[in-house]
């Protein structure tokens, strides 16, 4: 280097050459720091044993974030922990379900959980996994047509069962209508783009067989949605008024929308309601006896039995399944029917929620009446 400084700080020339060489020195070691950093960086986004891809379907149902997906991510780490799990949400949307599946195929999923939005579109995500050699788990929902490779799921017509015998018990046991006339119900089903629907359908209309209840009127819920059940319990009583003895809810979030909608009719106390997931604001209602039942799903112990499942079928085994269902080797689950007398029992001992979670101020008095008043060990 030649020529003076032009800086206000002045010194000799040794001076200068040790003040660059220490920068220079500062400079390749913050470059090495950062090299190893983006190193980790790219290796940590490459893992040693492969990529598990889990797609769930919606957030309304609590479930699905609060249980399916830590549970999912648990038993993978677990089991795998050179595996990485990618996760993704469509919020109720097939077409953005269809982009995160192809996007998780693109940045090279060896396994792709799906639990599909629309069971009818997700066949196009099967046939691309098909396309990138990538085995398919159907989760929760199945997906009918050739490239499933497993299944995993609850056994929906016995759920549907349970759901229509606890309904026929309650209604029963409350003797006939002064008027005469056989007791009338609502039927508030799933989605119409959800199989498990057309599975809980037959559940239920077996355990109604050979009983004199009247069906008054029955509704597919768009996208399990409960705000849509609401508004259509809400015309039904318009139409039927007093008739309604009982309503048949597919899942918790359609019993919410159901004990609004005759709430704010004016049923006081409001006729038996079942229910299926053992969510918390059910098991709420459930105590304080404005939801009859629900049917406990152990989302945990579903998830983790697809996650390893997935595990398995990434490593080459073969997994262990229980059923076949139009020749896909399934992992069918067995659910729980839960009333108020089993809320202790089944969900409390068994850790799904605590008596602190279920008995905030406005259901102390409840959970008082029923016995649910202190936390066990």
């Amino acid at each position: 280097m030649t020529g003076t400084s032009s800086g206000p700080i002045s010194g000799t020339g040794r001076f200068r050459h040790g003040r660059t060489a220490r920068r220079a020195a500062l400079c390749a070691a913050a470059l090495a720091l950062l090299a190893a950093v983006c190193l980790r960086a790219v290796t940590s986004e490459e893992p040693a044993e492969g990529a598990i891809a889990l797609l769930l379907p919606e957030v309304k149902t609590a479930r699905y974030e609060t249980m399916d997906r830590p549970a999912f991510t648990r038993v993978v780490e677990q089991r795998c922990p050179g595996c990485a799990v990618y996760y993704a949400n469509a919020d109720q949307n097939a077409a953005t379900q269809q982009q995160q599946a192809e996007s998780m195929l693109a940045r090279g999923a060896d396994v792709l959980v799906l639990d599909a939005v629309d069971t009818v579109a997700a066949v196009s995500i099967v046939r691309e996994a098909e396309r990138h050699g990538v085995p398919v788990i159907a989760y929760d929902r199945f997906i009918a047509g050739d490239g499933v490779d497993y299944y995993v799921s609850f056994d929906s017509e016995l759920i549907g069962y349970l759901q229509g015998t606890a309904l026929v018990s309650a209604i029963e046991a409350a003797g006939p209508r002064p008027d005469g006339r056989p007791p009338g119900i609502l039927l508030v089903h799933g989605s119409p783009t959800d199989p498990n629907s057309a599975a809980l359908k037959a559940g239920v209309a077996r355990a109604l067989r050979g009983t004199d209840i009247e069906v008054l009127a029955e509704y597919d819920t768009p996208d399990w949605s409960p705000d849509k059940a609401t508004d259509w319990v809400e015309s039904q009583l318009t139409e039927f008024g007093d008739r309604v003895d009982g309503v048949y809810a597919a899942n918790d979030g359609i019993a919410g929308g159901a004990i609004a909608a005759m709430k704010a009719a004016g049923y006081d106390p409001v006729p038996p309601v079942t229910g299926q997931d053992g969510e918390l604001a059910a098991v709420q209602r459930i105590i304080s006896q404005d939801q009859y039942m629900t049917v406990f799903k152990a989302a945990t112990a579903q998830a983790g039995s697809a996650a390893e499942l997935a595990v398995r079928v990434l490593r080459g085994e073969t997994p262990r399944t229980t059923a076949v269902i139009d020749g896909v080797p399934s992992l069918l689950l067995a659910p729980r029917a839960v009333g108020v007398n089993d809320v202790e029992r089944v969900l409390v001992d068994g850790g799904v929620h605590t008596v602190d979670a279920i008995c905030t101020r406005a259901y102390a008095a409840a959970c008082a009446r029923t016995g649910l008043t202190e936390e066990r060990p």
